[in-house]
């Protein structure tokens, strides 16, 4: 299943984002963890020094190897020089799994141990002083929606993406790439504002859309979130001084989170698990597609200088029959 956390800025989105990875990663859940922010917190929150957390590769940079291993054998794309964010896969294109070992994952992820129990962290790379006022946050991000449009998951498998706070989630179509977006408010006018956004963009595209109320203190909070979401308040998170700790870099063994927080835990998971019952593999592949032309008519074409509308493969979907066994690929050498 694919999962994203936004909210605004200091809603504790990241954190959240976090507990849930660790709560996967306890229940023996296949998971690969996406840091999508402009700023990069998520390596930090599960547990990664600073210098631990500045040296993770950044998608961005392989974004060439990305492109050459997706593209595979595909007619359909004369050169990796065509491809774009929203290049969608077709028949010869080499798809990702949760669990395989390939050049993408080789390159780009690395595996953390988050009491005894491993994960996978990708992160898309910070927005440097070298990039302002030549480049925009989403380029940034454009690997991380060219691989999610080649990841067939099963549903027992997670991928979990912290995006980018605010809505700008919502400038390019990575935002239709989820099989349900856990939308993180606080009890206050400011934390709901960011949901109206989102409420209004997702309708158009059946985005599932839950939301979880966090830094709850009361009866009182939960009431006013109730009156503002309605019953996308899926559930809420209140005081955790394990949180705290972690924090401060100096986080118990995650059994010991209060019971409450992990209850709160598993309803996030259980959402997840009735969100991919209701998948639709071909309007999942529509969309991909929609945006893809979208993008291609705005810029890509002149940019590429070649009509990206051929790279659509009118009978491909993607779909979980796709995920059959097959010898994993020669690893890529580790970056230096």
């Amino acid at each position: 299943m694919k999962i994203a956390f936004v909210g605004k800025g200091g809603s504790g989105k990241t954190t959240l984002s976090s507990l849930f990875i660790r709560h996967l990663a306890a229940n023996e859940a296949p998971v690969v963890a996406v840091d999508a922010d402009i700023n990069q917190h998520l390596g930090a929150a599960l547990g990664l020094t600073d210098d631990e957390a500045a040296a993770l590769p950044a998608m961005g940079a392989h974004l060439p190897l990305i492109k050459e291993y997706l593209r595979g054998s595909n007619p359909r794309i004369a050169s990796t020089d065509s491809m774009i964010k929203t290049t969608p896969p077709g028949a010869g294109s080499r798809l990702l799994r949760i669990t395989e070992d390939n050049p993408v994952y080789a390159a780009c992820a690395r595996t953390l141990l988050l009491d005894g129990d491993s994960v996978r962290l990708m992160a898309t790379g910070p927005f440097t002083e070298a990039d302002l006022g030549v480049a925009c946050y989403h380029s940034k991000v454009g690997a991380v929606e060219l691989c999610l449009n080649h990841l067939v998951d099963g549903p027992d498998e997670y991928v979990v993406v912290d995006m980018t706070a605010g809505s700008d989630s919502f400038a390019s179509g990575m935002f239709t790439r989820f099989d349900v977006t856990f939308l993180v408010a606080e009890p206050t006018r400011k934390g709901v504002s960011v949901y109206r956004q989102y409420k209004a963009y997702a309708r158009d595209f059946g985005v599932a859309l839950k939301v979880v109320g966090n830094k709850v203190q009361g009866p009182e909070d939960i009431e006013f979130l109730q009156d503002e979401v309605g019953d996308d308040l899926l559930v809420t998170f209140g005081h955790s001084d394990w949180v705290r700790a972690m924090e401060k870099g100096r986080p118990a063994g995650f059994e010991l989170l209060e019971a409450t927080n992990r209850l709160a835990l598993q309803s996030l998971q259980d959402a997840a698990e009735d969100s991919y019952a209701a998948r639709d593999w071909g309007r999942y592949t529509e969309q991909m597609v929609h945006f893809h032309l979208r993008n291609a008519e705005s810029w890509g074409n002149a940019k590429t200088g070649v009509d990206l509308a051929d790279q659509i493969d009118p009978g491909f979907v993607l779909h979980e029959a796709l995920v059959s066994p097959r010898p994993a690929p020669r690893p890529a050498p580790q970056p230096a």
